[in-house]
């Protein structure tokens, strides 16, 4: 900044602007208030039909999310602004106060251009008027005057530009809307950004050669900053995507001499778990510099990064700092896509991926895998953004991905040290396709459900089919996640348990075989079966109290259809394992933790009936275990008389103006138990 410049400046307009944005920002709070409470609280307890349910409630529950963005937004650039006000003038009036000093010393600073300035003295001792005496002053003098001035004019720089870089970036993350990010002074932001710089540098120049300490500072900044949208931002930009993967490839080594990973082994899963938070936080961000890092970072996916010691691809690298954070949508599609297409290409990916001269020992520190499958990290990260995830799963193009997947994809075991545990990609796939079909991150205990829309509906159905298609190879790993998406889709669930045949027309049914065929693999886990028939339970009863046909026996005969369904898949998964029964010889309830979000949520009057029904089943679970497995093919349904008394007896409640007595209608939901079983066993195949 010149001398002049500060010493003349006239703030008062950027005093007029920020409290003109400190105004803006107090107005839009009460709007987003409005917004909140009103727009969006009436649109979520409105009953929506049709396409108003999957796109105007979306788009008013968006709107009312962007005043908060707005406001939040408007807020940040008036703190700048107000602090960035009071820093120049304070800058202004300490350049001032040592320029008047200075003349009492008979010294004066004159500005040269382009930010540079000269101290000479005011009056020369041979021009002063007769009589008056020039006051003295020494090179001393000059020199502190000098480096006082150019101290002032230095921070009064960095406060000017740092505040037009903050600023900058703060509005370019969201062209097309309103940034989250909130600042509540200059001073932050400009640190903020000056700690990224720092940061980004030294993990480009020294890698796995900082030292024990250096990596202690640089593990509790990146912990502090993890939420910070512009570090965010400005580390991933300036260390660049190729610095990201070589980063982590010579981090990951352990042969090139480097100490962290023996000094600071334990530590490694945390520093992962906040350097993939700050990753992911970056490509939040739709600035430019951004879009061109994610773009790059897919580019570089297919390419192979040499260490001392080994040879690992981009994809390796970059997915296991996915695993945790919220990614960008459109970056973990176009990555996702990539990414099956490469391993398309590749025709064999496990010996890929299992390959290097010698294979890299670990790329992952958090959990048991070792890193090399790069479709486990992709898959968490796809886990916790569930609307990127029900992209993946329906789209076809450039891949059918679902297909890919769920179906075609090989594995290989990337957890050696470990053989009696489970496929580590398998696994977070399963947890992908959860998230895909229900649109809930089946990783977060509190996540809330949101509506099913048609694009969920894809999802349930494209997984039926091509995991229904593996037979008794249906991964073990992906049970409980099935259990968790036909839970949440109980409604269809249990109308097309209890369908009586097919029906093309009928948009609330699924393939019956297919559904028959999963509910077998599901009932092979004793978890995944508890779940999923807590879930029907609580279906038959919502529909007991719920639904309002024609006729209202339906009710009842749909819920005995439905027990009969289901207890021909149970059947079938008992007879695939009778060699090596899994379930533990004592029926026990566990509830089922965060999978509970999944489980359909009842009104008061069907609520009621949910304790009793649920321990009437446990005692036909426990009897079936006290006998063994055995087919049932008598007249009545022994091993769920409880479970259907229970049903009878809440239909009888719910139904009060009926005439039927309590013996007819338990015998008419056993019929129905019976003929939805037998309904089953035709879709099985079974005689």
């Amino acid at each position: 900044m010149d001398l002049d410049a500060l010493r003349f400046a006239d703030f008062s307009k950027l005093g007029t602007a920020a409290g003109d944005w400190e105004a803006m920002g107090k107005k839009l709070w009460e709007l987003e208030s409005d917004a909140r409470d009103n727009l969006g609280g009436k649109a979520a307890k409105a009953d929506w039909q049709g396409v108003n349910a999957t796109v105007t409630k979306e788009f008013i529950g968006k709107t009312a999310q962007e005043f908060a963005d707005a406001a939040t937004q408007a807020t940040s650039i008036a703190n700048i602004l107000k602090d960035t006000h009071g820093e120049l003038v304070g800058y202004k009036e300490q350049l001032n106060t040592a320029l008047d000093q200075a003349l009492s010393r008979n010294l004066t600073v004159v500005g040269t251009g382009h930010g540079g300035f000269t101290v000479t003295m005011n009056i020369h001792p041979d021009r002063a008027a007769k009589g008056h005496d020039v006051p003295e002053h020494s090179q001393a003098d000059v020199n502190a005057l000098r480096d006082q001035v150019q101290k002032i004019l230095e921070q009064a720089t960095e406060s000017d530009s740092t505040a037009a870089q903050a600023l900058t970036m703060l509005v370019s993350q969201t062209p097309y809307g309103f940034s989250d990010a909130a600042y509540y002074n200059r001073d932050r932001a400009a640190e903020a950004m000056k700690d990224a710089e720092r940061i980004a540098n030294l993990l480009k120049t020294k890698g796995d050669d900082l030292t024990p300490e250096e990596f202690d500072r640089l593990h509790k900044d990146l912990a502090a900053y993890k939420d910070d949208r512009l570090f965010q931002e400005q580390l991933a930009t300036t260390l660049g995507p190729r610095g990201v993967l070589d980063f982590w490839a010579d981090l990951s080594d352990p042969s090139d001499g480097g100490s962290l990973q023996r000094s600071r082994l334990k530590e490694l899963g945390d520093f992962q778990q906040n350097l993939s938070l700050v990753l992911a936080g970056a490509t939040q961000s739709d600035s430019p510099a951004m879009r061109s890092w994610e773009n790059d970072m897919v580019k570089l996916g297919e390419e192979r990064v040499q260490t001392r010691g080994s040879q690992v691809y981009g994809y390796q690298l970059m997915s296991n700092l996915m695993r945790t954070g919220d990614w960008d949508n459109r970056f973990l599609n176009d990555y996702g896509n990539a990414l099956v297409e490469t391993e398309k290409k590749m025709k064999l990916p496990a010996h890929y991926w299992n390959a290097g001269v010698p294979p890299m020992p670990k790329m992952n520190f958090i959990g048991e895998d070792f890193g090399r499958d790069p479709m486990t990290g992709f898959m968490t990260a796809l886990a916790a953004s569930p609307n990127a995830a029900t992209e993946f799963f329906t789209a076809t193009q450039p891949d059918d991905n679902a297909k890919y997947v769920l179906g075609d994809r090989q594995t290989f075991d990337d957890t050696p040290l470990n053989s009696k545990d489970g496929n580590s990609a398998t696994d977070a796939t399963g947890a992908a396709l959860a998230a895909a079909a229900t649109g809930m991150n089946p990783n977060d205990p509190t996540a809330r459900q949101v509506d099913l829309t048609p694009e969920h509906r894809k999802v349930l159905d494209r997984s039926l089919e091509y995991l229904s298609g593996r037979g008794d190879d249906f991964p073990s790993e992906i049970r409980d996640d099935m259990a968790k998406v036909l839970s949440r889709h109980s409604d269809v669930v249990h109308h097309s348990a209890s369908s009586l045949s097919d029906d093309d027309q009928d948009p609330r049914q699924l393939d019956r075989s297919q559904l028959l065929e999963v509910t077998k693999q599901i009932s092979r886990d004793q978890d995944a079966y508890g779940m999923l028939n807590e879930a029907m339970n609580r279906e038959i009863l919502r529909d007991i109290h719920g639904d309002h046909p024609s006729d209202p026996k339906e009710t009842l005969q749909r819920g005995g259809a439905t027990i009969g369904f289901l207890e021909e898949a149970r059947y079938q998964a008992l007879k695939t394992d009778k060699e090596d029964p899994s379930w533990e010889a004592k029926w026990l309830y566990h509830g089922f933790g965060g999978a509970a979000n999944f489980i359909p949520v009842l009104g008061d009057a069907a609520q009621r009936g949910v304790d009793a029904l649920a321990y009437q089943w446990q005692l036909d679970e426990q009897e079936r275990i006290n006998k063994g497995v055995q087919e049932q093919n008598g007249k009545t349904f022994d091993f769920r008389e409880n479970q259907l008394r229970a049903l009878s007896q809440e239909w009888a409640n719910a139904n009060p103006g009926h005439t039927n007595n309590a013996y007819t209608l338990e015998n008419e939901i056993n019929l129905a138990a019976l003929n939805g079983n037998s309904r089953a066993k035709g879709l099985a195949g079974d005689q």
